[in-house]
């Protein structure tokens, strides 16, 4: 009987210890906070965010980043402004276009990714040396009226002499999602490309690098994260944390050599060859596109209008404070 009774004893401390375990990852489990985050495209250039998700930063923030790819800086706005996602990674432009029209909720930058342009200029034919005049005369295939990487790639062009609307035959009205497939299928002589894409046509032999946006385009607020007013102020705790965690992330970044950074994500890129992955990296880093923090300066937005004038798509300046939250990025340095 006394060992009946122990052996009932054994088995009712299991399932209470059983039970506790479980009330507590249920706990845990409540206490992660979903973050939607819509990206303009998935590319290496934003390689201290997935850092940030694979090495597990945002985990220890408690949060839980569900990352979806909005191709197009227009649809990733789209997303924001409906309440599809909650934080968006794309051009700090998009937030000037949506104060431009009068938005009575603002859209504001809270978090610098990158610091420089993130495309290549890729040739369909092998060129020996290469001149920023031979692409006068030519097709140029550019990215999207309005968006960064367009307005970018003409402030290179005009600083290099090259009006792209005079001395090019400049396309401009493909999708972004499809500039690669418009490429790869005979259109253009040069065009303008993000990595991976830009590295996998050069081992494929549909192109050749010849040059980069982003060493020429100097400092600038290339893609931040940003959300609603409204959103940082009634979930600022969720901003802080997610900044805390990407400040993690891109110190990460700074200090790891590509090979580490590219194994860390690796699981995101999974139809990229190692070797590609760590030739893009290594591009970026040297080229300094990574911000080493979040903190987007008024230098940094001053340059940006600068491009965004000489592209005639700025109305009117608009005052760094009146965009740009830097408050979370600087508590969050501080600590």
């Amino acid at each position: 009987m006394k060992k009946l009774i122990a052996v009932f004893c054994i088995m009712l401390l299991a399932v209470f210890t059983f039970a506790a375990c479980s009330s507590k990852k249920e706990g845990t489990k409540e206490q992660t906070q979903n973050i939607r985050i819509g990206e303009v495209t998935h590319s290496l250039f934003y390689a201290p965010l997935y850092v940030g998700i694979e090495k597990g930063f945002f985990k220890d923030e408690g949060l839980h980043v569900d990352l979806q790819t909005t191709a197009g800086g227009d649809k990733t706005m789209t997303a924001l402004l409906s309440g599809g996602i909650d934080i968006a990674l794309v051009g700090s432009e998009t937030s000037i276009y949506v104060h431009q029209q009068g938005a009575k909720d603002p859209i504001i930058n809270f978090a610098q990714l990158t610091q420089t342009d993130g495309t290549f200029l890729v040739s369909r034919k092998k060129l020996d040396s290469f001149n920023w005049n031979d692409v006068k005369g030519v097709t140029f295939l550019g990215q999207r009226k309005g968006g960064m990487p367009q307005m970018v790639g003409e402030y290179v062009l005009k600083k290099n002499g090259i009006d792209p609307h005079k001395d090019t035959n400049l396309i401009q009205n493909i999708e972004f999602a499809n500039i690669a497939n418009a490429y790869a299928s005979g259109t253009g002589e040069f065009v303008q490309l993000f990595e991976p894409t830009a590295s996998i046509f050069e081992k494929e032999g549909k192109g050749y690098i010849v040059a980069s946006f982003g060493a020429e385009s100097g400092t600038v607020p290339y893609t931040s994260f940003m959300a609603k007013e409204s959103f940082l102020k009634k979930d600022k705790a969720a901003a802080e944390k997610f900044t805390r965690a990407l400040y993690k992330a891109q110190q990460w970044v700074d200090t790891h050599s590509p090979e580490e950074i590219a194994d860390a994500v690796s699981p995101l890129f999974k139809d990229t060859s190692k070797d590609i992955t760590v030739k893009v990296i290594e591009r970026y880093k040297k080229q300094h596109s990574y911000a080493t923090n979040p903190l987007l300066d008024a230098e940094e937005w001053k340059q940006l209008q600068t491009i965004m004038k000489e592209a005639g798509e700025l109305q009117k300046e608009v005052p760094h404070e009146a965009l740009v939250n830097t408050k979370i990025a600087e508590s969050v340095i501080k600590k």
